[in-house]
């Protein structure tokens, strides 16, 4: 008997409408504002895109004693601006004469980049690829991440320790921060609480990646042999599991941290001290 969904026989069809596929008309049969999710993550992502590119770029006002922007440590440049105890390494030379940011940015920018969620958000708002789930995607071929570039994302792993390295140095960035402006210890602003409570969340999203995971937890046949990593791979799964919610706290923290710099080297208003 007829059902009026039989697979039909469309030459050079594909996706949803391939002659295997059953003949429904319709895209899809979501009734509700299924669009909202990928259009909201897409404005969110392009917010941070536009306003990261704006501060890398801008090779000024990322350092008001004691603090210094997390898109800018550690400075390998010469041409960085003197932080006395920070993280000045003048690991490239006088040649280098565009904004140091550029330099250190593209390893926590490839380490999200390649994250497993970050490649859900932009592949669902910008690349439609599904948009959402039940949606097709309007792509006629997809090829998944076997060919160049998205074969890339496969080193994901090593940009988890680049990653490691630049949370550390964040970390130190963030010891620093208890200082005053004459570089005396013992004091705490605000923003010394901002720095704070953004290496944690940077920790917490780095510690909750799936890379992580699996090197403290994974090959592993028998966990009662090894209770040590079976306990970091329990505690390092359950940051896992809120890998979504610590990836944009992470990301709204890190531009926070970098925007209060900003308004303080442009004098917009002196860091309130709480001692």
């Amino acid at each position: 008997m007829a059902t009026g969904t039989e697979p039909t026989s469309t030459t050079g069809a594909s996706g949803v409408h391939g002659p295997a596929r059953a003949a429904i008309p319709a895209r899809h049969l979501r009734t509700e504002r299924w669009w909202l999710y990928p259009a909201s993550t897409a404005a969110g992502l392009l917010a941070f895109i536009v306003y990261s590119t704006w501060r890398a770029f801008a090779n000024a006002d990322y350092y008001h004693a004691p603090y210094v922007s997390p898109f800018y440590s550690p400075c390998l440049a010469e041409n960085c601006e003197t932080m006395r105890a920070g993280p000045n390494w003048e690991i490239f030379g006088s040649w280098w004469g565009l904004s140091p940011a550029l330099l250190i940015l593209i390893f926590p920018l490839g380490f999200r980049l390649t994250c497993y969620y970050y490649r859900k958000a932009y592949y669902r708002g910008f690349w439609a690829s599904p948009p959402a789930c039940a949606v097709a995607e309007p792509h006629k071929k997809y090829s998944g991440e076997t060919r160049f570039p998205l074969i890339l994302q496969n080193i994901h792993r090593y940009f988890f320790y680049a990653a490691l390295l630049v949370a550390g140095v964040l970390t130190y960035d963030t010891v620093l921060a208890f200082r005053d402006e004459s570089y005396a210890w013992g004091h705490m602003g605000l923003g010394s609480l901002i720095f704070l409570v953004n290496i944690a969340l940077i920790w917490a999203y780095t510690l909750s990646c799936h890379s992580c995971r699996h090197i403290v937890g994974g090959r592993l046949k028998h966990f009662s042999k090894h209770p040590v990593r079976y306990r970091l791979w329990g505690w390092v799964g359950k940051l896992n599991a809120r890998h979504a919610a610590l990836a944009w706290a992470s990301l709204i923290s890190v531009a926070a941290a970098d925007f209060y710099v900003y308004l303080l080297s442009v004098g917009a208003f002196d860091d309130p001290r709480f001692f």
